[in-house]
């Protein structure tokens, strides 16, 4: 059989020939150097390859060698805490075996074949299974349990299994026809792992962060779009719900990212604790590096090895989330890469299937109840940054995720300038899980929770009219009641919706804090709505002492939020008098 050789190199693609026998998405390895390639295009004997490494020093003839497989992951316990590269290489040891750069052609099997995991079956010999069916437990990370599940797609009556310390591809049993049962399991990237069913979405996603969980809530296996400029904390949002988000599990993806992003990253999530379990921020984290002085094909592609471990977690009936940022940098990936296959371009070049590809990636998100025994529900939801040129949400990358995304956090360039955290446009953002959210929230937090978001909506609304007003005729012109109504939308803007990322108490707020300064800002009104009704004129009111007790609450540790709040009202009932 003849060999493929190269014909042609065009930057991240390369042609081979004879390929007719290939299959789409096929890897291969290009080139004397073994460089990881995928097939993206057949025609006749001509294959066009896609390769996830840096081509320079490529030359035409050199040999190519097919696997037979497509682009998969290993899945299995010891990713968590892990640092792969956009095609699922460890980095950590890939840098141990190549240095400081990677070497091209380097091969790294994601999990380490080495390491022997203490399996204890929870299932007996005997037993009829089917796909996804738990196995057995492994302790993978300072008490996180693995659940082993059978791979979708495969069944039958269980012959032999063992309790006892195994690699990850290490049998500790088999079927009745002889298929060995390992720890680890493989799965292609690109094709999304099936379920048992999908099921409503009713819980919240808790962000921790006040503007998202009390105004634009996401539920639990939902999709949210956070577009924004240049400046406007995309990063910084996305990292602070890795930090404190309430999930199970955090796949963090930096698509495209700076370099310097990343390495802060890698340097301060080890040294956070996670404050619901005690444990590090990394013993639920998994990071995906492609950065952006990365091959761009290996940006294409890390955002499905990310989605595919997440959707892994899921099945196990854990609640995951997917950080993806940026989605711009890796549909700028499929720009580049169309480009170079000649096909044709699409709005401002993109690629005419870039809205069929987002709406595939986010679809994988959902809550669902996971294939096989015992019985489990899981979640997977996923927060996508979008870096639109210039701050213009029309263009195509925002637009195609706002078709298929529920939440839209929109940031405001305008509002990170004035110092604003999170910079987030109240007027534009909108939630399409609000409603379904409500009972969570007015179980746990206030049964008028569903009022209070409504009132602070249409006090913040009403703020931006008067604040155009008073940009024309000067504030000292508006009625008494405007004016109140401006300082406490001031006061909303600052203490309800800001946070800082500093602060330990203030860069996480639980729903508990979230819902009483609503309510005491809300009773601040009220309160000098009720002294204006008595002839008190706006100038005589005393605002500055419960404005420094509402902030200095802000920044209250949870034990002192009730000393706190009673001596509030207490000025309320003075400032009413």
């Amino acid at each position: 059989m003849t060999t493929p050789r190269l014909v042609r190199i065009c930057g991240a693609l390369a042609e081979a020939e004879p390929l007719g026998n290939a299959a789409l998405y096929e890897l291969a390895r290009v080139g004397r150097r073994g460089l990881l390639g995928e097939v993206v295009r057949i025609d006749g004997e001509r294959g066009t390859l896609q390769v996830y490494e840096e081509t320079n020093g490529l030359a035409v003839g050199e040999p190519v060698a097919l696997s037979g497989a497509a682009l998969t992951i290993e899945l299995g316990p010891g990713l968590l805490g892990s640092v792969l590269d956009g095609v699922g290489r460890p980095l950590q040891r890939i840098a141990e075996a190549t240095g400081d750069f990677i070497a091209p052609g380097t091969t790294a099997s994601t999990l380490d074949a080495e390491r022997r995991w203490d399996f204890t079956p929870t299932i007996e010999a005997g037993a009829t299974l089917h796909g996804g069916d738990v196995l057995g437990t492994v302790d993978e990370r300072n008490g996180f349990v693995h659940r082993v599940l059978l791979p979708p797609g495969l069944s039958g009556r269980l012959a032999v299994i063992a309790a006892g310390s195994y690699t990850a591809w290490e049998p500790f049993g088999h079927l009745d026809d002889g298929t060995p049962l390992t720890i680890a399991q493989v799965w292609p990237v690109r094709r999304p792992r099936p379920v048992a069913a999908r099921l409503p979405l009713h819980n919240p996603f808790v962000t921790g962060q006040r503007v998202f969980d009390f105004l634009f809530p996401v539920a639990e296996g939902g999709t949210v779009a956070v577009p924004g400029g240049f400046g406007t904390g995309k990063t910084v949002i996305e990292q602070s719900l890795a930090k404190y988000a309430a999930a199970d599990v955090i796949v963090y993806v930096g698509c495209g990212e700076r370099g310097n992003e990343m390495a802060e990253v890698l340097d301060e999530f080890p040294r956070l604790i996670d404050q619901r379990t005690g444990r590090s921020v990394m013993d639920r984290t998994v990071l995906i590096v492609n950065t952006s002085n990365m091959p761009v094909a290996a940006r294409e592609a890390s955002v499905y090895v990310g989605i595919t471990i997440a959707e892994y977690y899921r099945d196990m009936g854990y609640r995951v989330a997917l950080m993806a940022d940026s989605l711009s940098r890796w549909a700028e990936a499929l720009r580049e890469i169309g480009a170079r296959l000649q096909e044709m371009p699409g709005e401002e070049g993109y690629p005419t299937y870039l809205g069929n590809r987002l709406g595939k990636f986010y679809e994988r998100a959902g809550h669902v109840r996971a294939l096989g025994n015992p019985e489990r529900e899981g979640a997977l939801t996923v927060i996508s940054a979008i870096s639109p040129p210039g701050g213009d949400f029309s263009e195509p990358v925002t637009q195609a995720s706002l078709r298929v995304a529920g939440a839209l956090w929109a940031l405001d360039p305008e509002l990170a300038h004035q110092r604003q955290f999170p910079a987030v446009d109240w007027e534009t953002s909108y939630s399409l899980y609000a409603e379904a959210t409500n009972a969570w929230f007015s179980e746990h937090a206030g049964s008028d929770w569903p009022d209070l978001r409504r009132t602070t909506l249409e006090l913040l609304q009403r703020d931006r009219e008067l604040r155009e007003i008073a940009a024309l005729i000067g504030p000292e012109a508006l009625q008494d009641g405007d004016r109140l109504l401006l300082e406490t939308a001031r006061i909303v803007r600052d203490t309800v919706l800001g946070q800082s990322a500093y602060d330990a108490n203030d860069a996480i707020s639980p729903v508990e804090k979230t819902y009483l300064l609503a309510t005491l800002s809300r009773e601040l009104l009220e309160a000098g709505q009720h002294a204006l009704g008595t002839g008190t004129t706006f100038d005589q009111l005393d605002l500055a002492t419960p404005r420094r007790l509402l902030t200095e609450l802000r920044w209250a540790p949870m034990a002192d939020l009730a000393v706190r709040a009673a001596a509030l009202r207490a000025a309320l009932k003075e400032l009413a008098k």
